[in-house]
């Protein structure tokens, strides 16, 4: 087929301009398509429970549950039929805290900080970060969620849009940006649609931490530009169980703020050549970089826990095998032993902004979607074990 050479080059040019343009159009179109999504009152709104539910959340049979419930007081039918109630997320995670009292954080424990991260997008850090945060708020504990990926992905998941709603004093950019680094973050938080998570949200003026930082650290030679997140979450410690920490995907000074503040480290890698290529890159970078900043500074720093997450995993894929095969050869028995499939669950929940936890009743295959529950649930008992363990060696460290 000929080209047509003259209508091409008199096509126009696009413009600064244009590209705002576009710009306004893309932000009404999300702001519509949320608007849509979270009708009528543009608010997410969280899933409610059966009781069949709530004794497998909590791990013990139905009828200890029942015994539970009935010592509390609440009435456990509703309507004249004699219909089965429905439990709320703020009953569910009372009784969790009340029937599994060995993972009840102790009170001489602070919260565990968790940095979920990978160089690469695309591999479901933000998906991985919201279903622990929703997974763990189930099983009684208190969650603060951090974005600090300028792009607001996990903003987006609890319903907000990050430029149009989040101002600057509502983002860690209040620590990172500002030039009184002393600051703590506690005015950052704010409450969401889930019972049991709060959040830090997230907006594209992160970006210029990427700037104020370096600057910082030019003019004091005597700022530890890696070291501010850190330092702000120190009274948030000790107001939550878990802190989740969702990065951007580079090696950025926003990404060396959160694994430096954190107490262990989860990384999502699918099982393809590509990401599997970028993950050696990831711990390449970070590792030089880290040992550069310690050794410098004089100190040393450590991670009670790092695991991979074998994410997105399509069971049609004939060469995941394969590099599942690297991936275990290369990180052992820091690979979690389950893997969190893709599924037609998971796309279908994140393209109404929310997860496999926020499905009250799947419309599809149920079969599909336990499997893809299952694996989510597998993960999240994973990490609270590693959370439970790390709360017990601060303790015992201090005694």
């Amino acid at each position: 087929m000929a080209l047509n050479i003259k209508a091409l080059i008199q096509r126009a040019k696009i413009s600064i301009p244009d590209i705002a343009r576009i710009a306004i159009d893309a932000r009404e179109m999300l702001s519509r398509v949320r608007g849509h999504m979270l009708a009528p009152d543009r608010r997410k709104k969280a899933p409610v429970f059966t009781i069949g539910q709530v004794a497998a959340l909590c791990g013990i049979d139905k009828p200890k549950l029942q015994y539970r419930i009935k010592k509390l007081g609440w009435v456990q039918s509703e309507g004249s039929e004699g219909k089965t109630r429905a439990f709320s997320l703020g009953e569910v995670r009372q009784l969790a805290r009340l029937v599994r009292e060995d993972f009840v954080r102790p009170e001489a424990a602070r919260g565990v900080v968790i940095g979920v991260g990978n160089f690469k997008g695309g591999v479901s850090k933000t998906t991985t970060t919201m279903c622990l945060a929703q997974g763990l708020s189930l099983r009684g504990h208190k969650v603060l969620c951090i974005d600090m990926d300028p792009q607001g992905s996990l903003t987006a998941l609890f319903g907000m849009l990050s430029d149009a709603e989040i101002d600057d004093e509502m983002t860690v950019g209040r620590i990172l940006i500002d030039n009184d680094s002393t600051e703590l973050l506690d005015a950052a938080v704010q409450q969401t649609y889930w019972d049991g998570i709060d959040l830090i949200a997230a907006n594209t003026n992160l970006y210029a931490a990427e700037f104020s930082l370096p600057a910082r650290q030019m003019t004091d030679s005597s700022f530890q530009f890696w070291n501010v997140l850190n330092e702000g979450l120190m009274s948030l410690r000790e107001k939550y169980d878990v802190i989740l920490i969702d990065t951007p995907p580079a090696l950025s000074y926003l990404t060396i703020n959160a694994f430096m503040a954190s107490d262990g480290l989860i990384v999502p890698l699918p099982p393809n050549n590509l990401d599997f290529a970028s993950s050696v890159q990831f711990w390449n970078l970070f590792g030089d970089l880290s040992s550069s900043l310690m050794e410098s500074a004089g100190l040393t720093k450590t991670f009670d826990f790092l695991n991979i997450l074998l994410s997105r995993v399509d069971a049609s894929d004939v060469s995941s095998s394969v590099v599942r095969e690297w991936i275990q050869a290369t990180y052992g028995d820091k690979v979690f032993p389950v893997e969190v499939p893709k599924t037609t669950v998971t796309v279908a929940a994140s393209t109404e902004f929310g997860t496999v936890y926020d499905i009250t009743r799947y419309e599809g295959s149920m079969k599909t979607y336990r499997r893809a529950r299952e694996a989510y649930d597998r993960v999240v008992d994973l990490v609270e074990q590693s959370v439970v363990v790390s709360w017990h060696q601060q303790i015992a460290e201090t005694e």
